[in-house]
C-alpha cells in the first residue's frame, strides 16, 4: 500500500486568469460569493489555504447592482472617522449615487476570510460602474453565474 500526498500549492506555481462578472444579472449577496470564490481560489484543484492562489476579477455595471427587499433604504454602511462624533452613515441609495463601487467592494470583502491574505485578495478586485472597463488589455473571460 502506497502513502498518498497531500498536494501543496507553492508560491511559484500559482496562474492566474482574469474573470469578468456583470452585476446587473445577479442580487448582491449570489454576486459576492460569486466573486469570493474567484478572489480565493476555492474552485481550482489546487486550493491551498495558505497560499494566495485566486484569480483577478472584474465586475462591470456596478450601479446597477441589485438588492432585494427594503435593502436599497435600510441597509446602511457606516465608517467612522477616529474623532469623536467622527460616524458616518449613507443608505444603499445614496451609496449606489456617490460611490456605486463601494457597495460591491463591501460586499466582497465581508466575504472573503479575515486573515493575513484578504488585503491582497481585495486588491485584485476591479469594480467599474458602468459597461465599460480599462481592463480589456488582459481579456477577462465573461463568466455567466446563476
Amino acid at each position: 500500500m502506497t502513502n498518498a500526498k497531500t498536494y501543496s500549492q507553492k508560491p511559484s506555481e500559482v496562474s492566474r486568469r482574469w474573470i469578468l462578472l456583470d452585476a446587473s444579472e445577479l442580487p448582491l449577496g449570489r454576486l459576492s460569493t460569486q466573486v469570493a470564490k474567484y478572489l480565493t481560489g476555492k474552485y481550482k484543484p489546487s486550493f491551498t489555504p495558505h497560499i494566495d492562489g485566486g484569480d483577478y476579477v472584474v465586475v462591470i455595471n456596478a450601479a446597477k447592482a441589485v438588492v432585494t427587499g427594503e435593502k436599497e433604504t435600510d441597509k446602511v454602511y457606516y465608517r467612522h472617522s477616529g474623532f469623536p462624533g467622527g460616524i458616518k452613515a449613507e443608505t444603499v441609495k445614496e451609496a449606489r449615487e456617490k460611490h456605486p463601487e463601494r457597495i460591491i467592494q463591501n460586499a466582497v470583502k465581508g466575504m472573503l476570510p479575515k486573515n493575513k491574505l484578504a488585503d491582497e485578495r481585495m486588491k485584485r478586485l476591479r469594480v467599474f460602474p458602468g459597461s465599460e472597463h480599462t481592463h480589456t488589455a488582459q481579456t477577462p473571460e465573461k463568466v455567466e453565474v446563476k
